[in-house]
């Protein structure tokens, strides 16, 4: 599966001669494109495409393309970073001095709303126009979508993604009014969508902490990398395999597709694999959860091969184990990590036992058949619980998750919430969809609260697919459990 980079709420023709427009820019400023009357091409290999149902608007081959070719070159003097926009502007340079505690993403952001703020004067305006009107960050939700996670741990990280983004927000507000930004520029809301624009569309550079944005090289869908396969027969694979898991920052740097190049003087960007012409041609931004991704980037996967799903543990199975929390998981395949079976077998070890043993345990080999079991029930036991708890079945989400797709059959969207809110009990019945989206479009014009309606229904969506993805593993994992269960009785 692959994803896009963020809605642009615009018409397919306002979308193509904003593209047009950029693609021209572009070329003035040193990036390879070409003109034809069939596509809109970045140099002699790519063009940009749309591809329904496979992350939209996206780069496609325009002839084969070889693994490790060189696909875009995109000059430094184009990149938009913090001393890019310094460097052009004294006002903004002296404004920033009395300020030394704001972050270097935070000086990004403001440097962002602040070149915006300049309107067609900004060099960098044709790019701006083309950017996501809105992102779907975790940042973003509201309490409805927060809550509709369900699960604590991204209940927890959702509510500390808002309120880390109102400090920062708060923060650097005195900046932002002596910079005399335009009174829209100054809100929450701009604050978030810059937030968004950053933690989304920036490619790291060496000489900037906050990284840099990328104007045509952002063009690029996402799709997860897949070089960490988890399908193994056997404890002797386990072992090969998850001895991987802890290698995951090694592995995010191998695995992205570009970087900037010195002796270039330019962000360069080369072909991870062979591609066929007229294929989507994608870029991997590293290893992340789906958490992960909706937290940066304002996607998911529904079937993503690096997700990771925790299920709570007893306190003392963590003081048992010299793994880090974050290792103790279960696969996508809803198979338990590694370190989690290590620790699992540990703990299910009598005390003192576990000296003695405990070397068998760290090495990830099977202890005894009835320590096995016994591990592999508690695992099992657990993941029933954790579904049972939960205020809605598989088969509800899925339900929940057709009938949001439904939403765009409809010209008006309170029809449709109306219809949601009936269908669906629980978080969906007392009108709570309702009364998100009468909030949301409160004291707006209609046109404007038509659309952010749609925007707060676009995040809960993503909610209801997290959680569902969430739900999907932890039953594979319970069937996978009960499998080696019932292999290892007949034994």
């Amino acid at each position: 599966m692959v994803v896009g980079n963020g809605k642009m709420n615009l018409s397919s023709e306002a979308e193509e001669g904003g593209l047009k427009m950029l693609l021209k820019w572009a070329a003035e400023h040193g990036v390879e494109v070409s003109e034809s009357y069939s596509s809109l091409g970045l140099g002699h290999s790519l063009s940009v495409s749309s591809f329904p149902g496979a992350g939209g608007r996206g780069v496609a081959a325009l002839r084969p393309i070889t693994k490790g070719d060189l696909l875009l070159k995109v000059p430094k003097s184009a990149l938009i970073t913090t001393r890019s926009l310094l460097s052009r502007d004294e006002t903004l340079s002296v404004a920033l001095k009395p300020h030394p505690s704001l972050s270097p993403t935070q000086v990004l952001t403001v440097c962002l709303l602040y070149e915006i703020n300049k309107g067609k004067a900004s060099p960098w305006h044709p790019y701006f126009l083309h950017l996501p009107r809105s992102y779907s960050i975790l940042a973003a939700f509201g309490e409805l979508e927060s809550q509709a996670l369900q699960v604590d741990y991204a209940v927890w990280a959702a509510q500390k993604a808002i309120t880390k983004a109102k400090y920062e927000w708060k923060q650097a507000s005195a900046l932002m009014k002596e910079l005399k930004l335009k009174p829209p520029l100054l809100s929450f809301r701009a604050w978030i969508w810059a937030t968004g624009t950053i933690s989304s569309r920036t490619l790291h550079v060496p000489w900037d902490e906050a990284g840099c944005l990328c104007p045509v090289g952002d063009l690029f869908n996402y799709a997860a990398p897949t070089e960490e396969s988890d399908s193994f027969e056997d404890v002797d694979n386990w072992k090969n395999e998850y001895a991987k898991d802890d290698l995951d920052m090694h592995h995010s740097q191998r695995l992205t597709d570009g970087g900037y190049e010195e002796d270039a003087a330019a962000y360069c960007f080369y072909a991870k694999k062979n591609y066929n012409v007229g294929e989507q041609v994608l870029l991997s931004y590293g290893t992340y959860t789906n958490l992960e991704l909706l937290e940066h980037y304002g996607f998911l996967l529904e079937d993503n091969p690096n997700e990771k799903v925790f299920i709570p543990l007893e306190l003392d199975m963590h003081s048992l184990s010299c793994w880090p929390k974050e290792s103790l998981y279960i696969h996508q395949n809803g198979r338990p990590s590694f370190a989690l079976m290590c620790a699992l077998r540990l703990w299910a070890t009598p005390p003192y036992q576990r000296k003695s043993i405990g070397h068998l345990a760290y090495s990830g080999c099977q202890i005894s058949k009835g320590n096995e079991i016994c591990v592999m029930k508690w695992i099992a036991k657990k993941c029933d619980a954790v579904l049972k708890e939960m205020p809605t079945a598989v088969e509800e989400d899925k339900s929940l998750v057709h009938l949001i797709d439904k939403m765009e059959e409809y010209e008006n969207p309170w029809e449709w919430v109306k219809e949601a809110s009936a269908a669906f009990g629980g978080e969906y019945g007392n009108d709570n969809i309702l009364k998100a989206a009468c909030v949301v479009g409160r004291d707006e014009e209609p046109s404007t609260a038509l659309v952010r309606t749609k925007m707060l229904i676009d995040r809960w969506k993503l909610a209801v697919q997290w959680r569902l993805v969430y739900k999907t593993v932890v039953a594979r994992c319970l069937s996978y459990c009960t499998d080696i269960i019932n292999s290892l009785s007949v034994q």
